[in-house]
């Protein structure tokens, strides 16, 4: 199964114009499973709630409309970051979608900054996706990789890999080795699309410093770029190597553990 990550800036408050890019971008994406940054159809740096409310989109709009059929016509599962409009709140979510038409939402469980201004915290926990038997998937959101009960809990459940749509502002030195722990404790491979470019509010500024990764089960980095590139990285992966969570004939990460022992 081919996986790739897209890195790319965003055209801030404009969907169309981001949808057009996306179309582009996903015509020449050479993979199975597409993982797109957080938000990507909106961009990031909201000057006020109202300003978010008018680009949140419900499930039957535009960008979620735009990927289904994006995933139907290329055959192809995508993973997208959009804001998404549910009655009167607004969640920064990531829907799958799938070539059969099936669709799947997470709702970010750990805001981070300002978006605990504008954003509902996300009230879907961590599924586990289930693309026939090709593939168990998991899915978080940016800040999420400050939680290893995030990553656990999706192994937990059986992902195979992880995508992580994120607008990282975060150095890279630190959040990059951290996703590489969460693929080594855990088994899983992860995905991590990140934007990058910069975003304005008067004399405020945003960088986004990209440097997407792909991360194998062991911890080895099987894809990475640096901050300034644009377009797709992409592996070829086994995913049923995530289900091997033996490393000796005495130990299994998942059998050893001892959740009786411990005090949450």
């Amino acid at each position: 199964m081919i996986i790739s990550a897209l890195q790319f800036s965003p055209s801030f408050l404009d969907v169309s114009a981001n949808l057009r890019i996306l179309a582009e971008y996903l015509e020449t994406c050479p993979a199975d499973l597409a993982v797109l940054p957080e938000l990507c159809t909106t961009g990031y740096f909201f000057h006020d709630t109202e300003q978010l409310h008018s680009v949140a989109e419900a499930l039957d709009g535009p960008s979620c409309t735009f990927f289904r059929e994006a995933a139907r016509e290329q055959n192809r599962a995508i993973v997208a970051g959009f804001a998404e409009r549910s009655g009167d709140a607004v969640f920064n979510s990531a829907v799958t979608v799938f070539p059969d038409g099936g669709m799947h939402v997470y709702r970010k469980v750990h805001l981070f900054a300002e978006e605990k201004r504008h954003f509902t915290p996300g009230d879907t926990g961590f599924p586990v996706i289930r693309w026939g038997d090709r593939l168990r998937l998991g899915v978080m959101i940016c800040y999420d990789w400050r939680f290893p009960e995030a990553a656990r809990t999706l192994a937990l459940k059986g992902a195979q890999l992880i995508a992580h749509p994120s607008n990282l502002v975060a150095a890279p030195r630190h959040w990059k080795p951290v996703m590489r722990a969460r693929s080594f404790e855990n088994k899983v491979f992860t995905v991590t699309a990140n934007r990058n470019g910069e975003e304005f509010r008067g004399q405020e500024r945003l960088h986004f410093h990209g440097c997407s990764q792909i991360i194998a089960p062991n911890g080895t980095t099987l894809e990475e770029v640096d901050e300034d590139f644009d377009g797709w990285i992409s592996a070829d992966i086994d995913p049923v190597r995530a289900d091997e969570k033996a490393f000796s004939p005495w130990n299994d990460i998942m059998t050893d553990r001892r959740p009786d022992q411990y005090e949450l």
